[in-house]
């Protein structure tokens, strides 16, 4: 529960990167996927490293629009690999199997159905889309060329998340009422001040082509390499957080999305120029769905948490709570016996009255051995250096060999981003936004 972000980077690259180099010595060229990166920043070079390490996979070809993180491809993976500002260059080329898409958000609709329709399967990054209104054009685009696609958000993927999704399922806590999931952050790098390099200028960035679809403006650096803080290029806390609660909430009760957002927050501290919040609460309504009843979600993402940086979930049911954070833990209370009673506030006469009745029905049992009621948590704990993220990187890499769906689809993708999507729209437009999920639309 207490794992910082920057604690989960540095050890999640250590152990892929270890996990890389044994893995590419125990698979025959010939049995690996040929893989290409196309953003090769913070979560795109560590999803490349993460992908060399299931060993199943070679890296052919990097895009990038800035030429630093190109001369880094080839430091790190060898001058063997194919580099160029321009990804269509890399969908051309017939010894690329699939594309890692780990661009700016308000790329990924665009790269992912070009990279289908160029006969490539995808892995791309949350969240799959930047606008509601992209969302079907990948769903259709999959369907279409019979790619496989997933969208990177590694929760389903993950043995903890299965694990809540197997008690939950056989009732753990009893009837699910409420779940929250929130994430806090109190670190510069979790409020996304990433670093800027110093040889940043229109020589060694192309900047029309990461402005794509987004107004056109003068060169702006510090808008590429924080791109996460402009609505024009990103999606904010919705997009980049309240997206992946929403992946682990689908996939361990099986929902397709809330009927009903709501969400609020502010700038509070970084007043660095940013045009996206970094306080974010939202409310939600989800309707019964499968084994489960309605319940409600709270989300909340806090960038200006002066203590501490946790992250977690808090499933609440009628008998206990289930807690998700670096494993799964049970807590329960059983319910008393009898409801107890509050008769001594009536009339001497109607209080012997209640209470006759109250004893013929709650009858005073004697204490056994058997009446003590138990006590405690039950905690699940994942073996000593899992990473999810390796997981899911498998998975895909699975799927591109056997042609078998993955869990995490264009369909799942959407229906996750969707209420992240709406999220923001409630925010800036301080309304609630009315969803269906089944047909992933807003209303009215």
């Amino acid at each position: 529960m207490s794992t910082t972000r920057r604690h989960f980077l540095g050890t999640a690259a250590g152990v892929t990167l270890a996990a890389e180099m044994q893995a590419q010595q125990n698979v025959s060229p010939n049995d690996r996927v040929r893989v290409a990166l196309i953003g090769n920043g913070i979560q795109g070079s560590g999803d490349a490293r993460t992908s060399l390490a299931t060993g199943s996979v070679e890296l052919v070809a990097v895009a990038d629009v800035y030429e630093g993180r190109l001369t880094k491809a080839k430091e790190v993976w060898g001058s063997q690999v194919f580099t160029t500002r321009d990804y269509r260059e890399v969908l051309a080329r017939k010894d690329v199997d699939a594309v890692i898409v780990a661009t700016p958000d308000h790329w990924h609709r665009k790269i992912a159905v070009d990279a289908m329709n160029a006969g490539k399967d995808v892995y791309c990054e949350k969240p799959m889309v930047q606008l509601v209104d992209d969302g079907k054009e990948v769903i259709d685009t999959e369907k279409r060329t019979g790619r496989i696609l997933q969208v990177g958000s590694q929760r389903v993927s993950s043995v903890i998340y299965q694990k809540a999704k197997e008690l939950l399922e056989r009732g753990a806590i009893g009837e699910l009422n409420m779940v929250e999931a929130w994430v806090d952050r109190n670190s510069a790098i979790g409020a996304w001040q990433y670093s800027i390099p110093p040889d940043a200028s229109t020589s060694t960035i192309d900047w029309d082509r990461f402005l794509g679809r987004a107004p056109k403006i003068p060169f702006e650096p510090i808008r590429l390499f924080r791109w996460r803080n402009y609505r024009d290029y990103g999606t904010g806390v919705g997009g980049d957080l309240f997206v992946h609660l929403f992946t682990g909430i689908h996939f361990v009760l099986g929902a397709i999305g809330p009927t009903r957002v709501f969400t609020t927050g502010g700038l509070r501290f970084w007043k660095d120029g940013r045009d996206v919040p970094d306080v974010m609460l939202g409310l939600y309504d989800y309707p019964a769905r499968g084994k489960f009843p309605a319940f409600n979600l709270s989300l909340r993402v806090d960038f200006v948490d002066g203590a501490t940086e946790t992250q977690g979930f808090r499933f609440v049911g009628s008998e206990g709570i289930l807690t998700i954070g670096n494993g799964v833990t049970v807590s329960k209370m059983p319910r008393e016996a009898e409801p107890g009673q509050t008769a001594d506030t009536f009339s001497k006469a109607i209080e012997e009255q209640y209470m006759r009745e109250y004893r013929a029905k709650y009858p005073v049992q004697r204490p056994t051995a058997d009446s003590m009621r138990p006590q405690g948590d039950e905690v699940y704990l994942p073996p000593r250096g899992y990473s999810d993220w390796l997981d899911h990187h498998r998975n895909f890499i699975s799927a591109v060999k056997s042609r078998r769906p993955v869990i995490e689809d264009a369909t799942f993708g959407f229906r996750a981003a969707g209420p992240a999507l709406l999220s923001n729209i409630s925010y800036f437009e301080q309304r609630v936004c009315l969803w269906d999920p089944e047909t992933m639309t807003l209303k009215g």
